[in-house]
């Protein structure tokens, strides 16, 4: 049965669950195929996405590499019960486990799950489970953990709350620095990091409610993190925060967990974005493009005295379509591409000429207000055109609209722009290429961006 375009929207209209979807645009756009750094419509309309399915697929859309993995597998151990094992769940784990002792020198072990979220609320129990039972957590305004009941106790937006209550305690949030925005008004070349000074008097005495002097404890288990906020909108900290903050951290034994679900696997150009930090963490969650976004995947690690068998044993959690057999096949493609290829520096490079034509924008567009990044994990930061810097969600709202339209102009052909939005304000275009995108590509994704933001300014 073949159904037009308006046909399938009215159907989704009356069958489709929107508590599941954004829904940012009205029509939703329907895509019909996909390609390297492409969408492309039912008309054959090409679209240059630069937000990659929220950094799920950053090694390109139907990467042949990849989706042979997949396609081997398929054919031989599609499928097969957690009671049981398979190869690739054994050498997965191990070989992530493995990366995670090279790089920080600790041993540790893999624990799989479906989603991003499952894995953070398994995360979650590890913590309890270790630390008798606490359940208060640190976490980051602008931080982004998920949207189940566990997870959003530890996100930072309400919004994500307000229906449903809280599961446990909500976590107390603590400002992340973010230097364009500093909440206590500093700038980064002489806070001299200000904002953890701020963090580390909560333990001063025990008054300030988090730390009990008289036992050396603190009430808090875990500080949850993104090094590189995601939704928060591409935040990347100034050097030396992270390295001060896990001071503070080891000191009063609160674990640090490092949720690496958007910036994990290069996209930050290290395999652990938190890797530029100079810190080891306790917990790392992951997944997204563990598996390219070819089967849902997900994960953590943990060190050997979290999670050993002892302490941890056999059915703590479980999901029954966790490690399976189709997404560990592809996890470990990706994690032996990963390991053979020298992803850090194509991704850095590519970063950087990226980065250098978004500063050019910067200097003809009064509408950007900030632009920074970290590898290909990118930001624009839209805000007045007055004083470039008071946020402009309407603006960016527009420029969303005309992307989607697919009627920008360069060389004589037509294209639109794929783009995701995040930030505190709704104002900041976060930009997640391909790691695999050509120079070609990013001049191309530069070109359609000015030409976007002359268009808007025009229009409205």
């Amino acid at each position: 049965m073949s159904l037009t375009e308006q046909e399938l929207l009215e159907l989704e209209a009356q069958y489709c669950s929107h508590g599941d979807t954004v829904h940012y645009h009205n029509p939703p756009k329907i895509f019909t195929r996909c390609e390297g750094s492409y969408m492309y419509d039912e008309k054959g309309q090409a679209f240059l996405d630069l937000q990659m399915w929220y950094s799920a697929a950053n090694f390109g859309y139907a990467n042949p590499r990849l989706n042979n993995a997949l396609k081997r597998q398929l054919d031989t151990l599609p499928q097969i019960t957690s009671e049981y094992l398979h190869k690739e769940k054994i050498l997965l784990a191990a070989a992530l486990a493995k990366n995670v002792e090279r790089t920080f020198g600790l041993k540790g072990r893999i624990h799989f799950n479906v989603g991003g979220s499952q894995a953070i609320e398994d995360s979650l129990k590890v913590i309890r489970n270790a630390t008798n039972g606490k359940s208060l957590m640190f976490a980051f305004e602008g931080g982004y953990h998920g949207r189940t009941l566990g997870a959003s106790s530890i996100t930072s937006s309400y919004r994500y709350r307000r229906r449903y209550g809280h599961f446990g305690e909500r976590a107390q949030f603590v400002p992340f620095p973010y230097c364009f925005r500093c909440p206590y008004g500093k700038k980064r070349e002489d806070c001299e990091l200000f904002c953890v000074d701020q963090f580390e008097r909560l333990f001063d005495s025990e008054y300030q409610g988090v730390w009990d002097p008289k036992v050396n404890s603190s009430e808090y288990a875990a500080f949850y993190v993104e090094s590189i906020q995601g939704t928060g909108g591409y935040v990347v900290p100034p050097q030396g925060y992270f390295e001060k903050l896990k001071k503070i951290l080891e000191a009063r034994k609160i674990l640090l967990v490092d949720d690496e679900v958007q910036m994990g696997f290069y996209r930050a150009g290290k395999f652990w974005s938190i890797e530029h930090f100079n810190i080891k963490p306790d917990i790392i969650v992951f997944g997204k493009a563990l598996t390219n976004g070819l089967n849902p995947l997900s994960g953590l690690w943990a060190r050997e005295e979290l999670i050993n068998p002892t302490l941890f044993p056999a059915g703590s959690t479980h999901s029954t379509f966790s490690s399976n057999p189709l997404g560990t096949a592809v996890a470990l493609e990706t994690v032996t591409m990963l390991e053979t290829s020298d992803y850090h520096h194509s991704t850095m490079e590519k970063g950087a000429y990226f980065l250098n034509g978004l500063k050019e924008l910067k200097r003809k567009h009064r509408i950007i207000g900030d632009v920074d990044g970290l590898g290909l994990a990118l930001r624009i930061e839209i805000c007045k055109a007055e004083d470039s810097f008071t946020p402009d969600k309407s603006m960016v709202d527009k420029l969303c609209e005309i992307a989607l339209s697919g009627t920008l102009e360069t060389n004589g052909k037509r294209y639109g722009l794929i783009l995701d939005i995040g930030g505190y304000y709704k104002n900041v275009i976060t930009l997640a290429p391909s790691l695999e995108i050509s120079y070609e590509e990013i001049d191309l994704a530069i070109s359609l961006l000015d030409q976007l933001f002359n268009r808007c300014v025009k229009e409205i």
